[in-house]
């Protein structure tokens, strides 16, 4: 399995339309190129939580993506998904790592502090998310950060960056140009009329960088 992290890095809806299951969004993004695809689901019906989150570790596996879960390491071992990501409230990275299979990935959100970022990448995380770079309607009291973050931490850390928050086909790819690795969206794909569309447009914002 390629396990290059770069790319489009989508993330699921907490609620998805109900007639556009989970997987039908994310097959869709997957077939316009997204490389990354993160499960979040905060809700206490593990059932379903458990069977949309193997439907998607064998999408993933058939396109060659990713899957990583949101905070449950739990049912990321359940699923043998590819890894989690951690963030402010959820558990130790060393607990995940010592809960989860060899070479499991682990990326843990650092908001605007590249304190966080530090800590992260010597603890041993896969890679670090900085945001919200842009007004997010997902989060929009969400703090502020700088494309400075992203070039210090290409400067002073070896590990791929995700940038999330208000991410755009329109923006992506300054920011993939200042040192995102991955650029992370929610409803810029999955509101999007036609998902697959949505989904290449940001592809396009690594292929014009790749191509200057």
């Amino acid at each position: 399995m390629n396990r290059t992290l770069r790319g489009l890095y989508v993330i699921t809806e907490d609620r998805p339309p109900a007639d556009r299951p989970v997987r039908t969004g994310v097959e869709a993004a997957l077939l316009g190129g997204a490389r990354i695809v993160q499960y979040r689901d905060k809700s206490e019906d593990h059932a379903r939580r458990l069977e949309e989150a193997g439907a998607l570790k064998r999408l993933c596996s058939d396109h060659g993506a990713l899957l990583l879960i949101n905070d449950d390491i739990g049912l990321a071992v359940a699923v043998a998904a590819d890894g989690v990501h951690l963030g402010r409230d959820d558990p130790e990275m060393a607990s995940a790592r010592a809960r989860l299979p060899a070479h499991s990935l682990i990326g843990v959100t650092c908001y605007n502090q590249f304190e966080r970022a530090q800590q992260a990448a010597a603890k041993g995380a896969d890679y670090i998310a900085f945001g919200s770079f842009h007004p997010s309607p997902t989060k929009p009291h969400a703090v502020h950060a700088g494309a400075d973050l992203l070039r210090r931490a290409q400067r002073e850390l070896a590990l791929p960056t995700v940038a999330i928050g208000g991410i755009s086909p329109e923006n992506g790819a300054a920011l993939v140009r200042t040192g995102a690795d991955m650029l992370a969206v929610i409803s810029a794909v999955f509101a999007a009329p036609d998902i697959t569309a949505a989904a290449r447009a940001f592809t396009h914002c690594f292929n014009a960088v790749e191509e200057t």
